[in-house]
């Protein structure tokens, strides 16, 4: 029987359309989004071949405006906001300010309607949240203070979207009544929706997910947080008549301070991920190539003005903020572009009849141009730097307040790179810093950054597996580099890369399968440690102990499994061999490493001295002092304080040693 499944093929047609679109822009270092654009235009109604359904896209697209949104509240922080508030929110006003009085200033010259112009300007405002994040990242600058001014910079734009959002329908769709009573009627709207959600939401939603994550029902909680994005987003639509957009910003807004909202952005990722992927693609699907053709000047036009005029318009700000004159290249670069929020304020443009069809792919080409050069924008501003340098009073001007701090990973050398900071990571950064070992973390949990300022470590963030952030990481400098991340599939092109970038680094890498660990070593891995097995070993370990064998046999079988590239199964003749010894060996031997008292008697004794085989019977092997081995001591070696004696014999023997290492000699009393 034959079903017509309208839905499922374009669902199918838009993620398949958006895989190859994405997977070839990675391949040309470009963000993945410039991909699902173009895969929009692919089956759009525009292009010859498959056409996909726009308006059953496009109402699965609001999904993705409804999860992006959440998104954008979820990880919004005032707090950051505030650190660099001095250059953020007065630059972020007049940026958005300036940047729309030029857009409506260039509609002008081309005949468009005062509201078309308003609205294309707003659009053009806007840099994308996605494409900024993504550029800092992979040029190592997100926890760098020029990034957390772009990122305060990005928060404060995010808001003022927000509040476009909510103005627009009131402005524009009055329908000849009283402009300011519908403004204030739509402000008074929200205001209620806002203050209902920060004093009732703010403590219902929390309070709800804590006795949700309490049933240990992860199907549950992932439904709950779907559940009130969804919710939240259609409710303050439907009771309040507000956007879309700003319930589900402030559903995530109220969980953000919850003390669950890290897990709640790890199960709603999925979601957003996806739908912002069937967002992108039916916003491809609506830009009209002809048209765009047909107005190559005007996309031209309008494309520099989005990348050359916001970079040089955001430089030239940056002399009014006391920061330097590199911060304000970093948000100018980050800022020259604009993405999904401009979609969003023109999606509202053409649904309340302000923009036409053929209008908004003007700026869905501005966007896909500008997202494109994006990262060239990154790699101009050393250049740039270097040219504005020449005028000493231009750069004076530009640079009041001295050299820029270095990123971190710049200072340091030998160091060790430690990619994923869960709990194995975290145990190897402690004992490194206990030891004194310079380190560098790799960490894509950006909510982190508190964390590792309290306690000092060097930190980029970014996803070392899917962007350019491990060639800021110093690896041709570094002594080792660590990959603890639980996904193989990210470790295996982690380790791919990093072998590529330096060939002769020890990498020392997880492995989640024993396949893994095979396919690990040979894209570069030196060592690969799959934690299940070195569990299994160590509870043979202490089993065979426990048994009777002795400490060193015991020790070589596991190595030899180990070396076996983690084969449990005794196949090699070396495993064999070791077996055959286990069984034949001289029972109740040991192996032991014991300090040697400061107080002890036998301390400045030579070895032939101390006579320590006469006594006990057991043999000295190795002397470990000041971190340097002594292998098969001599019998003119002198015993120092604190010396680590290492020694074979019977459990007896090595018991008497520890007695005789840690014996204090007795004073005699003296005779008056």
């Amino acid at each position: 029987m034959h079903h017509e499944l309208p839905l499922l093929i374009n669902i199918a047609a838009a993620l398949v359309a958006a895989f190859i679109g994405g997977l070839l822009a990675r391949r040309v270092g470009l963000p993945t989004i410039v991909g699902y654009l173009l895969a929009g235009v692919a089956i759009g109604p525009f292009t010859p071949g498959f056409v996909g359904d726009t308006e059953t896209i496009s109402q699965l697209a609001e999904l993705g405006v409804i999860f992006l949104m959440f998104g954008v509240g979820l990880h919004f922080s005032f707090h950051d906001l505030w650190r660099v508030r001095d250059a953020a929110i007065p630059g972020a006003i007049m940026q958005t300010l300036i940047s729309t009085a030029l857009g409506f200033g260039l509609t002008q010259l081309w005949g468009w309607s005062i509201p078309a112009g308003l609205v294309l300007g707003l659009a053009i405002s806007i840099a994308s949240t996605v494409v900024l994040l993504r550029g800092l990242m992979d040029n190592g600058l997100f926890n760098t203070t020029h990034g957390q001014v772009a990122v305060g910079w990005l928060v404060f734009e995010d808001l003022a979207t927000v509040v476009i959002l909510v103005l627009m329908p009131a402005f524009f769709a009055t329908e000849g009544g009283n402009v300011w009573v519908t403004v204030g009627s739509a402000v008074l709207s929200a205001a209620v929706f806002v203050g209902l959600m920060l004093f009732a939401g703010s403590r219902l939603a929390p309070w709800l997910l804590t006795q949700i994550a309490r049933t240990r029902s992860r199907e549950l909680f992932i439904l709950t947080v779907v559940t009130i994005a969804l919710g939240t987003a259609v409710g303050s639509a439907e009771l309040f008549g507000v956007s879309l957009a700003l319930g589900a910003f402030l559903a995530g807004m109220v969980l953000s301070e919850s003390s669950v909202s890290h897990q709640v952005g790890a199960e709603i990722l999925p979601f957003r991920e996806t739908f912002a992927v069937l967002f992108f693609v039916s916003v491809g699907m609506l830009v009209n190539l002809n048209y765009l053709i047909a107005n190559a000047g005007q996309v031209l036009a309008l494309t520099a003005l989005i990348v050359l005029g916001k970079f040089v318009l955001t430089v030239a700000l940056g002399v009014l903020f006391p920061r330097p004159a590199r911060t304000a290249l970093v948000v100018a670069a980050g800022l020259s572009q604009i993405g999904e929020f401009s979609f969003i304020v023109g999606q509202a443009g053409v649904s309340l009849d302000i923009l036409t069809q053929e209008q908004y792919s003007l700026i869905l080409a501005g966007a896909l141009l500008s997202i494109m050069v994006n990262p060239l924008m990154f790699r101009a501003i050393s250049p740039v730097e270097a040219f504005l340098q020449r005028f000493p009073s231009l750069w004076r001007l530009l640079d009041r307040h001295g050299p820029p701090p270095r990123p971190p990973a710049e200072k340091l050398a030998d160091h060790v790179v430690v990619v994923g900071y869960g709990r194995v990571g975290e145990h190897i950064v402690t004992v490194l810093g206990h030891l004194g070992v310079p380190r560098l973390i790799v960490e894509l949990d950006a909510g982190r950054l508190a964390e590792f300022e309290q306690q000092g470590i060097p930190t980029l963030f970014g996803d070392a597996a899917n962007s350019e952030v491990l060639t800021h990481a110093g690896l041709e400098r570094a002594r080792a580099l660590v990959v603890t991340v639980p996904n193989e599939a990210a470790a295996e092109i982690i380790v791919a890369s990093a072998h590529e970038m330096a060939p002769q680094l020890p990498i020392i890498a997880r492995a989640a399968t024993r396949p893994g660990v095979e396919r690990l070593a040979i894209l570069g891995a030196q060592d690969v440690i799959h934690p299940e097995l070195e569990g299994g070993l160590e509870v043979l370990r202490h089993t065979l102990l426990a048994l009777g064998y002795p400490l060193l046999e015991v020790q070589q079988y596991a190595d030899a499994v180990r070396r076996d590239q983690y084969d449990l199964a005794v196949s090699t003749h070396e495993e064999h061999r070791l077996l055959d010894q286990l069984l034949h060996t001289v029972r109740g031997m040991e192996l032991a490493w014991v300090s040697l008292n400061s107080a002890s008697s036998l301390v400045g004794k030579t070895l032939a001295e101390a006579d320590i085989r006469a006594l006990t019977g057991a043999s000295v092997i190795a002397i470990l002092r000041n971190q340097q081995v002594i292998a098969n001591p001599k019998s003119a070696t002198v015993l120092h304080a604190d010396d680590i004696v290492g020694l074979i014999g019977e459990a007896a023997q090595i018991g008497e040693v520890r007695w005789l290492l840690s014996a204090v000699p007795v004073q005699e009393p003296q005779l008056e």
